[in-house]
């Protein structure tokens, strides 16, 4: 299945990226969708059902999307999405258009693991030197875990950047056990 969920978001990111749209509010308008097929029984089951026609589906589309203001372009990827039974994919279609637009357009997310607040300065520092790593521009999201003692954690991508204290009095542990 992860063939078809990347053929899925391959596509609407060439959508997004060739027509200039706000990749942002594509995203968000997309988890709306997600978040309102698990909200509403009604909903999912019409847009599921496989014995209701495609035009009462795509309908029940333009009137729920009119009324959430979605732009033409997520109604159109949720009706090609419903035609060809692939909406119960949703959710990670969704986590696989996150990333590929990400990459086109030169975007890490990047996950701060603290011990304690970062204030203004140090946060930015700290998105500097992962932009200068990763060669990318950061969007960082930030976590308090006590438990670090000192120093942050930098989780980008499958990459772990750990400059925390207990990492580094665990290698110093270690190194003292081989000796």
């Amino acid at each position: 299945m992860a063939s078809v969920v990347g053929v899925y978001a391959r596509a609407f990111a060439d959508v997004v990226i060739g027509s200039k749209l706000d990749s942002t509010r594509m995203l968000q308008e997309l988890h709306g969708v997600e978040a309102l097929l698990g909200e509403s029984v009604q909903f999912r089951r019409v847009m599921v059902n496989p014995s209701i026609p495609g035009d009462r589906k795509r309908a029940v589309l333009d009137a729920v999307g009119q009324r959430l203001g979605m732009t033409r372009q997520v109604r159109n990827f949720i009706a090609v999405v419903t035609d060809h039974r692939r909406l119960p994919l949703l959710p990670e279609i969704l986590k696989e258009l996150e990333q590929v637009l990400n990459d086109r357009m030169g975007i890490a997310d990047a996950e701060i693991i603290s011990a304690r607040e970062l204030n203004e300065t140090e946060a930015n520092t700290l998105v500097a030197e992962i932009t200068k790593l990763t060669g990318k521009q950061v969007r960082a999201r930030y976590r308090l875990d006590r438990s670090l003692l000192g120093g942050a954690l930098v989780k980008v991508g499958s990459t772990v950047y750990d400059g925390s204290v207990k990492e580094q009095l665990e290698r110093i542990r270690e190194q003292l056990m081989e000796s």
